[in-house]
């Protein structure tokens, strides 16, 4: 071995000389190779290493391009989903409006629907009474018309009779008579067939009222069962949309407000035992569905169908798993943030009793609000709490302020809806609404 390295690796000799003497380092032919070697490694790594440092050199700049693209993509797109949501808050308020209008329009048809109703039986008694005239009217009529004809035969047979102890003047007595009870017969006569006229008049003009007063009645009706479908079916999607069973949701709203005399009393028209009417079926069939629609309104208030912060915000996180922006690893993420300044105002999305204000480990300062149906929020992260305890609140009070409290990596909104203690996606309420609310 020692012979072949010298071939390649030749003993040498390195000379130090000073001034009083001179010395020399042998340098064999097996340390010539580690030395050679070890020098190899050196430039190699030094080589590596430099075209690593240039390649991470151009691959950053170019993954900070690529950084800065994606974050102008993700801003536009952020700008593109805040416009959208303007847009929906304005077709939202719009909505509101219209639903506003036409339960106003409602009201004021159902006033009318019981007027008209109250005038038409009005006018059924009127000409239930006007024909009990006339008929009598008309009996009266014919007992005069025999009585009449009575007095003509009798006044035809009485000349000639030849009865004894008649005299002249007894006759033309009982002339006279008969002739002043025939012109008030007849006058009696003429004046019932005049009445009869005057309630056959009557009664084709109360006739041609309840005519009128129908078409109006089922004009009036049409325009009911529209507006109320208008009101009714959305918010029947809006509610099977987020899951929830339209009739177990009446159901334990209507459990809830039995008391009778309030809004919520079931309202009927009475048949008083009779076979009920085309019409009052019609009108019992509109006012099953503005108690619908009432128990739905209730139902709405108090499950979380809105968006907890009102202002300006950035959403920057959905529901799902996600990588963990503190470890890196992945992990679910049991709701949905909202992003924006410090203090933002933070509302409650429905009705209900507040069961937890204060702080918890990783939702720093932590609102829970219980609601009905099984359903609860959570408002994490928060700056201020504004709310106690035990504290009852309503859809859109400020329960809190926007803050970075907790484990966070900056001021958001941490929001929750558990139901049954399993979170849910809060989106799937929120865009349930969006039609409606």
């Amino acid at each position: 071995m020692h012979a072949l390295l010298e071939r390649f690796f030749p003993e040498r000799r390195v000379f130090l000389r000073s001034d009083k003497d001179t010395r020399f380092i042998r340098l064999r032919p097996h340390v010539q190779l580690i030395a050679f070697g070890g020098s190899t490694l050196i430039v190699a790594w030094a080589i590596i290493a430099t075209a690593i440092l240039l390649m991470d050199s151009i691959g950053a700049g170019n993954f900070r391009e690529q950084a800065k693209r994606d974050q102008r993509v993700y801003e536009a797109r952020l700008n593109h989903l805040a416009q959208q949501r303007d847009a929906r808050a304005e077709d939202a308020m719009a909505a509101q409006a219209r639903f506003n209008a036409s339960l106003e329009q409602i009201s004021r048809m159902q006033s009318q629907l019981l007027a008209s109703e109250t005038r038409r039986r009005e006018l059924e008694t009127g000409i239930e009474v006007i024909q009990t005239a006339l008929r009598r009217t008309m009996k009266e009529r014919d007992t005069a018309r025999i009585a009449e004809n009575e007095l003509r035969l009798a006044l035809s047979e009485t000349p000639g009779s030849g009865l004894p102890g008649d005299s002249d003047g007894a006759s033309d007595n009982a002339v006279d008579m008969l002739a002043t009870v025939l012109s008030e017969t007849a006058a009696e006569r003429d004046r019932i067939m005049a009445e009869a006229r005057d309630a056959l008049e009557q009664a084709d003009e109360m006739a041609f009222q309840i005519r009128w007063m129908q078409d109006q009645n089922d004009q009036i009706f049409r325009q009911l069962e529209e507006a109320m479908t208008v009101s009714v079916k959305p918010l029947d999607k809006m509610f099977r949309s987020a899951g929830m069973n339209p009739d177990s949701i009446i159901n334990q709203v209507r459990r809830g407000y039995s008391g009778q005399g309030g809004p919520l009393t079931p309202l009927s028209f009475s048949t008083k035992g009779e076979e009920p009417s085309p019409d009052a079926m019609r009108a019992n069939r509109i006012l099953n569905q503005m108690d619908r629609l009432n128990l739905y309104r209730i139902a709405a208030e108090k499950a979380p169908f809105a968006i907890p912060v009102k202002k300006a915000y950035r959403f920057t996180s959905g529901f799902g798993y996600r990588r963990d922006p503190k470890t890196g690893g992945r992990r679910l993420h049991q709701g949905v943030d909202f992003a924006g300044p410090i203090g933002t105002p933070l509302h409650a999305t429905a009705d209900g009793v507040v069961t937890h204000a204060g702080w918890s480990s990783g939702y720093g300062r932590l609102v829970k609000i219980q609601h009905e149906f099984g359903i609860e929020t959570r408002y994490a992260h928060m700056s201020k709490i504004r709310v106690k305890s035990g504290q009852r609140v309503s859809r859109g009070d400020r329960i809190g302020d926007m803050g970075s409290s907790g484990r966070v990596t900056g001021p958001h909104l941490h929001y929750e809806v558990r139901v049954g203690g399993k979170a849910v996606n809060p989106m799937i309420y929120i865009k349930a609404a969006n039609d409606v609310f």
